[in-house]
């Protein structure tokens, strides 16, 4: 998938947007991410930084679901973010699930894949 036209997100994708930008905005974060389990769940979480403890926000939201009991992915939204590495979403989600980039302000910048 190379078009990057935010339009053409599925609307359950463009969800996942909405969530990992208010998870980011909520404490100021750098980063925002969410989630959608193989059931259609969602989770939500922003970068965690502290002097023992430190998570991307994909980290965080992928634990979360972990958490939830989820046994897979179907997609992964991360918000302002320099680099993201998938590989978190791959050890859940296995290959191929699509990682969505976006500027802090939700423009789909990449489309990555597990």
């Amino acid at each position: 998938m190379t078009d990057l036209d935010p339009s053409t997100l599925e609307p359950e994708d463009a969800k996942l947007v909405t969530l990992a930008r208010g998870a980011r905005a909520r404490i100021g974060a750098r980063e925002g991410a969410a989630v959608r389990d193989e059931l259609g769940r969602t989770y939500a979480g922003a970068t965690v930084e502290r002097e023992h403890l430190s998570l991307t926000a994909l980290e965080l939201a992928v634990a979360q679901a972990v958490a939830a009991g989820a046994s897979g992915l179907e997609c992964a939204v991360v918000i302002g973010a320099d680099a993201v590495d998938p590989a978190c979403v791959r050890d859940l989600g296995g290959a191929g699930v699509p990682v969505l980039v976006c500027a802090a302000d939700g423009t789909l910048t990449a489309r990555l894949e597990s």
